[in-house]
């Protein structure tokens, strides 16, 4: 196998790693990294969505106490068979419209005005939430108009609105975790049970859209392809694994309004690398 190869798959995963869980587009990261290190064939396009996987596995790994309780309450606590509903609720406005659009939205939306338009208005769509940045936090207080300070206290139909928020993350350059974040903060929940609900949510998400990708593409693969497949999941997992722990501390006491002014410089970024010919912005 290539030396150069599985360096750049080991820096295409600590960059999905990096910006998965963060409200600033791990996809648009990823292309512009593939773009630089001239890793972006079709069957990088499919590496980027299968490491994603890696990163889940760190969020599986933080999230673990929490998950094993629910999954061993289940038979017997209404309050663990809730949760489980709604993560389920959530996830299936995603599997949906992706199947029903995702290739439509790929072949007209994935162009350097629309990526950057959606870093840039998801930014300011931030500043406004978070008022700029002006509100204190204090270290375990929940937001003070939160209805939802945790996410067992969420009802079906709050998981269903989260779900559709995150059908926006379609759009790309939107992100993710952005759109569920900012998006349940809009619905009432405390920056905590946002976060927490984003990352539970990802789970079924990701792992999906990574296990479908690969099927829908597995023409393009080979066993020589395991190694640089495997060097991509373990450095997403790693670094998603420092930036998840990292990111539950910052929230306790800090507003994602940094994340803001990021997604609105990164925008810039887009337009110049587009325009000036560096990085095809294609899905």
């Amino acid at each position: 196998m290539d030396f150069m190869l599985l360096l750049k798959a080991a820096v295409m995963g600590v960059v999905e790693g990096l910006t998965e869980f963060l409200p600033i587009s791990s996809t648009g990261h990823l292309i512009l990294a593939g773009a630089l290190l001239g890793f972006d064939d079709d069957k990088a396009k499919v590496f980027d969505i299968a490491i994603q996987t890696g990163a889940i596995f760190a969020v599986i790994l933080v999230y673990w106490q929490k998950i094993k309780s629910t999954v061993i309450a289940l038979p017997t606590q209404r309050l663990a068979r809730r949760f489980v509903l709604n993560v389920f609720i959530a996830f299936v406005p995603a599997v949906v419209l992706g199947l029903l659009f995702g290739s439509a939205i790929k072949a007209h939306l994935f162009t350097p005005t629309v990526v950057a338009s959606s870093f840039i208005i998801g930014g300011f769509i931030i500043l406004w939430v978070e008022g700029w940045g002006r509100k204190p936090l204090h270290e375990g207080h929940p937001d003070d108009h939160a209805r939802i300070i945790n996410v067992e206290s969420m009802t079906p139909m709050d998981a269903l609105k989260v779900g559709l928020v995150q059908c926006l993350a379609m759009v790309p350059g939107t992100s993710r975790s952005g759109a569920t974040i900012i998006g349940g903060m809009l619905l009432g929940m405390s920056r905590k049970a946002a976060t927490d609900f984003s990352f539970y949510l990802a789970i079924p998400t990701l792992i999906g859209a990574g296990v479908y990708s690969l099927y829908k593409e597995r023409a393009l693969l080979s066993m020589a392809d395991v190694p640089m497949f495997a060097v991509g999941l373990m450095f997403s997992f790693l670094s998603a694994w420092l930036c998840v722990r990292w990111l539950l501390r910052y929230i306790a006491t800090h507003s994602v309004v940094v994340f803001a002014w990021y997604r609105i410089a990164f925008g810039i970024v887009v337009l110049a690398t587009a325009y000036s010919g560096m990085v095809v912005w294609q899905a």
